[in-house]
């Protein structure tokens, strides 16, 4: 399977769109909060070095710190869920002819699961902190930049959606009642609080852009 983050970006959403088993909706989930993360930046790169700006110097500078660290995890992951979902496909394709053998395939297909479940919540954790910064900067970024702002939060926040939806397709097929119990835990509460501030931080761009 290619690695996709030195690609174009013709071939990766050629193959997306193919009848390949991979990528999927976590490599793209990972991909469009990754685009959401680099529009938060590019505010933050805007707003940096500028005197009229300098009282917030240090804290775009720390954000920009942040997002760089967040964006790099983001584009790992791309490929991450490639790897991962060829595993799943491994399992499923294991032999089932004996008790034994569907025993192995059963623990395999749980096993693969449960990996392939913890790319899309890293994901989703990628989502949560590049909203939460994204957010910083609608209040301090360069103002002639807002608009991408609400375009940085939209994008974190449709891959934040696309990142829970994955792994709840694979808690599906995960019979652990307590790995699955600590999966909801850890993604449900962040998740409420990031989609409100992502539809806060929207409804700021909006009242500005439309002002």
């Amino acid at each position: 399977m290619p690695g996709y983050r030195n690609g174009s970006v013709g071939g990766y959403v050629a193959d997306l769109a193919s009848n390949l088993p991979a990528p999927g909706g976590g490599s793209g989930a990972a991909l469009a909060g990754a685009l959401g993360n680099a529009l938060a930046s590019m505010v933050g790169n805007f707003t940096v070095g500028k005197e009229k700006f300098a009282d917030v110097e240090d804290q775009v500078q720390r954000i920009l710190g942040e997002l760089n660290e967040v964006r790099e995890r983001l584009l790992a992951l791309v490929d991450l869920d490639v790897a991962v979902y060829s595993q799943v496909g491994t399992a499923y394709k294991l032999p089932r002819e004996t008790d034994e053998q569907k025993a192995r395939r059963s623990a395999a297909i749980e096993d693969a699961c449960k990996t392939a479940a913890g790319v899309p919540r890293a994901i989703a954790e990628c989502c949560d902190r590049t909203i939460a910064l994204a957010a910083e900067l609608c209040d301090i970024g360069n103002p002639m930049l807002i608009s991408d702002v609400g375009c940085a939060v939209k994008l974190a926040e449709a891959a934040r959606h696309c990142a829970w939806l994955n792994v709840a397709i694979n808690l599906s097929s995960i019979k652990d009642e307590a790995f699955k119990a600590e999966m909801q835990e850890a993604l449900d509460g962040p998740g409420r609080k990031s989609h409100e501030l992502a539809d806060t931080t929207w409804r700021k761009v909006v009242e500005r852009i439309l002002s």
